[in-house]
């Protein structure tokens, strides 16, 4: 049951809904007036950064291509 608990394809649920909040929150963020664009810019970094882990986490889990 632990072993669940920090299994690769839970951490990939975990970054896949972080990155989705971050989506919404960043949508949220750019229509307000006025902006924060350090703040816009922090948080796109963040979600670019997720972006990146979950693909290198989806390659790591990733069916293997037949040789």
């Amino acid at each position: 049951m632990d072993n669940n608990l920090h299994s690769p394809q839970r951490r990939l649920i975990e970054l896949r809904m972080e990155h989705a909040d971050l989506d919404s929150l960043i949508d949220r963020a750019a229509e307000q007036t006025p902006q924060d664009d350090l703040a816009l810019r922090r948080l796109k970094k963040r979600r670019l950064l997720l972006r990146d882990q979950i693909a290198a986490l989806e390659a790591q889990l990733g069916p293997k291509e037949p040789a």
